[in-house]
Order: C-alpha cells, then structure tokens, then sequence
C-alpha cells in the first residue's frame, strides 16, 4: 500500500471520528426543539454536549488540514466548487459557538430564546448539508480536464444528494436522541427513548434507500459487507433503545455512523472526486497527493500526536461522564 492510500484511509477515518462524534452533538442541538418542554430542559439538553462539543470539531479542522496536505488538489477543487454549501456550514459552526457561550450570558428571555434557536438551526443545517456534500462527492461533479469544478451550486442539489442530506440529518438526530437517553435522568430520559424509536425508524427507511442506491450505482463486495454491518447495527440499537439499553444503543447507532462512512469511502476508492463529464479527468488517490517525501512528514506526526490527542479527548468524556437531569440544574447567576 502506498503513502497516499494511507493517508486516504486516515482522512475516512478521521471523517468518520467527526461524524461519530459531531453526530451526537449536532443531534442534541435539534432536540433542544424537538424533545425539551421548558427552559430548564433545554440547559439539560444543552449541558450534556457542554463539556464536549469543541473538542468535537477537532475532527473536522483536523481532517480538513489533512485533507490540504495529503491531497491539494482534492481540496482545491472541493473547497472550490462546494464553496457556499461549506461557507454555510462554517458561519452555522460559528454561531453556534458563539450561542453556546452567550447564551447564559444575560436573564432576559428574549436573549435566552433566540441563542437557543440559534443553536437548533445551526446544529440541523450542518448535518443536513455534510450529507449533502459527501452525497456529491461520492456520485460526482461536473470537473473538467482541469480538474476544476464547472457545474453550478444547482447542480449540487441533486436528488442523490438530497437524499443523502435527509440520511445524515435523521441518522445524527437518532444519535443524539440515544445520547440524551444515556446522559439523562427523570422524564426526559423516558421521552428520549420514546422520540429515538421514532426518529430511528423514519432513519432506518431513508438510509436504506440512500445506502442501496449507493451500493447499485458504484458498491463492491467491501461496500456491501459496510453496508450490512450499517443496516443490522441500526435495528440493534433500536432493539437496545426499547430494552433500556442506553449504552449499547449508542454505541450501536455509533457502529450504524461508521460502516456508513466506511461505505461511501469504499465506493469513493481509488478516486477521491469522480468526474461526471469525462472518468479520465476524475481526481484520484493519485493525481491529487502531495510527494511521497510530504506525505513521508505527516505520517511521523501523525504517529506522535494522534494517540496524545485521543488519550485526551477520551479524558475528558471520561470526566463528564455521569447523568444529568432537571434537579443539576442551578439558578442562573448573572
């Protein structure tokens, strides 16, 4: 195996560590409309991914400076023509940063209502438009021989794409909606449970949809077994969900989050960006790497500094491991 396609499997698997984690924490953030009833479920809701959900977007810087080292080209051409559907998702990260921090920061409950709705749009419009990226990358675009992207922001909303929007949208809101379950105590423990059976079975019918359509258009036989680990991990951890089966429900739709991933990178392999237009003028592992010397640098370091990054962040949530519920919650002190 070349350096390239290393660090091709490296950046899968850090998308798919981003996914897995940002998964529960984007999921969260649309509960704090669709499952909390008062302002102090909310801060419940809220608290459960407080301590967590910076370390989180690690993942994401991580593997988009991965993704600029390893593959220039690849994310040339990405950050290029997907630029607005990523601009979106980068001022959606920052709000939602900023009304994590703000929120509390005034009594009013104007002030309160409208951070929170800040937080509920910009957790359901990032897992929304990540599945709607990677739905594109998978099928492919419309590069030319130049390797640059020619279509139009339309031509990204595809039917294929949409799809898998929806798929990433309800497939993080389950995540979240079993996380919650696993985090809380009290009423909202049981009304979380409740919701994940419902979310999880609408999720289960549209990524069986988007997964098979996948597997018809570009799968082999790697993808198919991804694709049957997706499909069993998921009614697993709606069995888990309905036995009380917290932990084991959240680490089941975890496993559904990457054989998924593990799905599309399988079927995306060797290319990393298909070409609609003309296959020789697909980017590839291989036209689209760094020098073997750059990629050489980068796999030292990432020997070194992965394990210190995961012992930490495994820390933290090792720390903030216990259940909340309504009675933790503490008159706000301004």
């Amino acid at each position: 195996m070349e350096l390239h396609d290393v660090w091709f499997v490296l950046i899968a698997v850090l998308w798919t560590g981003y996914f897995f984690l940002e998964g529960f924490d984007f999921g969260v953030g649309v509960l704090t409309r669709l499952l909390a009833r008062d302002r102090a479920e909310k801060r419940v809701l809220i608290n459960t991914i407080g301590p967590v959900w910076d370390g989180n977007e690690v993942w994401l810087l991580t593997a988009g400076g991965a993704t600029f080292a390893a593959f220039p080209e690849w994310y040339a051409t990405l950050f290029s023509g997907f630029y607005l559907p990523l601009l979106a998702i980068l001022v959606c990260l920052i709000v939602r940063g900023v009304a994590f921090e703000y929120r509390a920061k005034r009594p009013e409950e104007n002030w309160q209502r409208n951070w929170e709705t800040a937080i509920f749009w910009t957790s359901l419009l990032p897992a929304f438009l990540w599945g709607v990226a990677f739905g594109n990358i998978v099928r492919g675009v419309e590069l030319d021989a130049d390797f640059e992207y020619v279509g139009t922001v339309w031509d990204l909303l595809n039917p294929y794409a949409l799809l898998g929007g929806l798929v990433t949208l309800t497939l993080f809101t389950f995540h979240g909606t079993v996380f919650t379950a696993l985090k809380t105590v009290g009423e909202i423990r049981e009304r979380a449970r409740k919701l994940a059976l419902k979310v999880g079975l609408v999720t289960a019918v549209l990524a069986l949809v988007f997964l098979v359509w996948t597997q018809s258009e570009s799968g082999d036989g790697a993808s198919m077994v991804a694709l049957g680990v997706a499909v069993v991990s998921l009614v697993a951890a709606l069995g888990a969900n309905q036995a009380g089966r917290e932990g084991w429900s959240f680490t089941l739709s975890g496993v559904t989050i990457v054989a998924a991933v593990a799905m599309l990178f399988l079927t995306l392999f060797p290319n990393v960006m298909p070409s609609t237009l003309d296959p020789e003028w697909s980017l590839t592992v291989t036209n689209a790497s760094s020098s073997p010397y750059t990629l050489k640098i980068m796999t030292w370091l990432a020997v070194i500094a992965t394990p210190l990054v995961l012992l930490y962040q495994g820390w933290t949530y090792w720390v903030f491991r216990k259940r909340i519920g309504t009675q933790h919650i503490a008159d706000p002190v301004h």
